[in-house]
């Protein structure tokens, strides 16, 4: 029994003695853990430190940045304005709906005279009659530099009547004053051109036989061949498939500059030519002109008479031609094709978009319609054609044209400006280069000018004894020295084109005047009237 017992002891003490050999390697890692615990807390503690300097870093940098950035854009006493944030700066103030009207909201917090930044780009807004008048009229020289329309930059670079500066736009303009001038505009020629294109139009009214169309496409195409004759030396026929589709491509791009899109883009530039949407398709309508107006180029250069020019290409190619041994020279193919551009868009498309305006405003209120019906009876009368000298003789025609055109206000944010040297302006300093907004919506507009500024009224343009006032707030074609190029011309094609219809034809709309719509379709860069059909019924 004794002996049992021992074996048993001896057999646990062996047992106990294994369990401690296998416990000891355990010991050993354990105690290794041990040795490596403070390499490891320093380690840590060194990535700690790292990361916690980086951090910091990346504060301060940002800290000096919007401090950089707040300094840049509130020094030299700029216009006040909404505080602008890095790389966006007022986009989301200026992306609740169309810009005019935000403008104008802003305008009542800031005053007249106050800075929005659109992303990086400082602009000064310029808001009524007064400011405008002050800046492009009685500050003319130090305001009459052309600013940034992004939407457009990418194609004319700088170039063409437009959208060059300096040296470069005097030259431009000069050349193409006289060249037009020398064409008939402001002369009886031109008004002569126009009553031929007129007679064509009316006769294509005729054979629409009294049913309704939409009058867009035949207006673009009258009022497109005046400036044609005088670019291109030639009209095109209305059944020209080649012309369709230039001018529905004009006025496209006057759509898309003036939707929703077009509006980001520019006040947004930087980001939206990383987007895709519809705002990339004024680059490539404007590209698909150009185009167009390069293979009229190439014509003109195949029959160019220098003894005797017959258009402003031709005219332009020999001046080229005379200062081809001048490297400094601005007469270039460029500034040729760009120039030929900005011509024939603006003397199609703000004078077509008025014509709609107009008969959709004559359809909205049929009694100022008779009363026009009364003045051409009695002034003209049905045997003759209306002449320019008609217009002295017709008060009641004259402000209408007038009150159409300023509730149309085909470009309501104006082609942007930009000031030629650090400028003084109403107390505040405008620095050199900075694009500057002179409002033309806020100056039709104005309350001060006009005494019901939303209302189509004619009276805005009569006096007390119902002759014709002339008011200096209509600025439809801006002011100043960077005023539209075509204005003369543009006033004889309204009074032409409308008091001739009307002393033909009788308007009649599908729709009853009161449901009619005369608001714009899109506000942007330009106010695009909605789509409406229209009779012409003989009188």
């Amino acid at each position: 029994m004794p002996s049992k017992i021992r074996r048993e002891k001896n057999y646990k003490r062996k047992l106990r003695s294994k369990e401690k050999e296998n416990q000891e390697p355990t010991k050993i890692k354990s105690s290794e853990k041990k040795k490596n615990a403070p390499e490891q807390a320093t380690l840590f503690s060194i990535m700690d430190l790292s990361g916690a300097v980086t951090l910091f870093l990346a504060i301060c940098i940002c800290f000096i940045f919007l401090l950089s950035w707040r300094r840049k854009n509130t020094c030299n006493n700029l216009p006040p304005g909404p505080y602008p944030f890095p790389f966006i700066g007022n986009a989301l103030q200026l992306s609740g709906g169309e810009v005019v009207q935000i403008l104008q909201r802003l305008s009542k917090t800031y005053g007249p005279v106050f800075t929005v930044y659109m992303g990086s780009r400082r602009v000064v807004v310029l808001w009524g009659y007064e400011a405008v008048k002050e800046a492009l009229v009685d500050q003319a020289e130090e305001f009459s530099g052309r600013g940034k329309l992004p939407s457009n930059d990418g194609v004319f670079q700088g170039c063409g009547i437009i959208f060059s500066n300096g040296e470069h736009w005097k030259q431009l303009r000069r050349f193409s004053l006289m060249t037009l001038r020398n064409f008939g505009m402001g002369k009886r020629s031109i008004e002569k051109r126009i009553k031929e294109e007129v007679q064509c139009l009316l006769e294509v009214l005729r054979n629409s036989k009294e049913m309704p169309f939409d009058p867009t496409s035949i207006l673009s195409q009258a009022v497109s061949n005046v400036i044609c004759s005088i670019t291109f030396g030639k009209r095109f026929d209305y059944e020209d498939e080649k012309f369709h589709k230039l001018l529905h491509m004009m006025n496209e791009t006057f759509i898309h500059m003036s939707s929703f899109w077009g509006q980001l883009q520019d006040v947004l530039p930087n980001v939206m030519r990383y987007i895709p949407g519809p705002h990339h398709n004024v680059q490539k309508l404007l590209e698909n002109l150009l185009q167009f107006i390069s293979e009229r180029v190439k014509i003109s250069q195949e029959s160019l008479d220098a003894s005797f020019p017959g258009d402003f290409i031709e005219c332009f190619l020999i001046k080229m031609d005379q200062e081809k041994g001048n490297p400094e020279s601005y007469f270039n193919t460029k500034n040729l094709l760009t120039t030929v551009l900005n011509l024939f868009f603006a003397g199609t498309e703000t004078v077509s978009t008025t014509l709609r305006f107009a008969f959709l405003l004559l359809l909205k209120h049929p009694e100022i319609t008779e009363k026009l019906h009364k003045e051409i009876d009695c002034t003209i009368g049905r045997d003759r054609f209306p002449n320019a000298e008609d217009r002295s003789k017709m008060p009641f025609t004259e402000a209408v044209i007038h009150e159409i055109q300023r509730i149309a206000n085909v470009i309501p944010m104006n082609v942007p400006h930009s000031v030629t040297k650090d400028t003084q302006f109403r107390g505040h300093l405008i620095p050199k280069g900075t694009d500057v907004f002179p409002v033309l919506w806020s100056v039709l507009q104005d309350p001060s000018q006009f005494s019901d500024p939303a209302e189509f009224n004619p009276q805005h343009f009569l006096d007390e004894k119902g002759w014709f006032k002339k008011r200096d707030a209509f600025m439809p074609f801006s002011a100043g020295k960077r005023i539209c190029l075509g204005d003369g011309l543009a006033r004889m094609e309204l009074f032409l084109f409308l008091t001739s219809i009307l002393q033909n034809f009788r308007l009649n709309s599908p729709v009853a005047p009161k449901e009619i719509d005369v608001s714009p379709k899109a506000t942007g860069f330009a106010n695009v009237p909605r789509s409406y059909q229209l009779s012409f019924i003989a009188r």
